[in-house]
């Protein structure tokens, strides 16, 4: 079953964002996983508007996208974005 890391991001500082987004495809790829939404623009629908930077990433399972998260690559990937954004990250269960 597969598993989906959902972020949504408010970058503060876009360059040295720009950085982290360039680190990134490949860990991704390492772990299984793939884009399936990376930023674009987004319609609110409904609830508060949206302004924050979304990003779905497909992977195997929810526990190799847990374990691309914990793993050493993507730790010192984080380490680009920590100072070039805030946001939060959840990885579910698909269907």
């Amino acid at each position: 079953m597969p598993g989906y890391l959902i972020a949504r991001v408010n970058v503060t500082d876009p360059e040295q964002y720009r950085k982290y987004t360039q680190v990134t495809p490949g860990v991704i790829a390492k772990y299984g996983g793939k884009f399936v939404v990376r930023g674009g623009p987004a319609v609110t629908l409904e609830g508060p508007k949206e302004t924050h930077r979304v990003v779905v990433i497909e992977f195997p399972s929810r526990e190799r996208a847990v374990e691309f998260y914990n793993s050493p690559e993507y730790t010192e990937a984080r380490k680009l974005r920590r100072d070039a954004s805030e946001g939060s990250f959840i990885a579910v269960e698909g269907v």
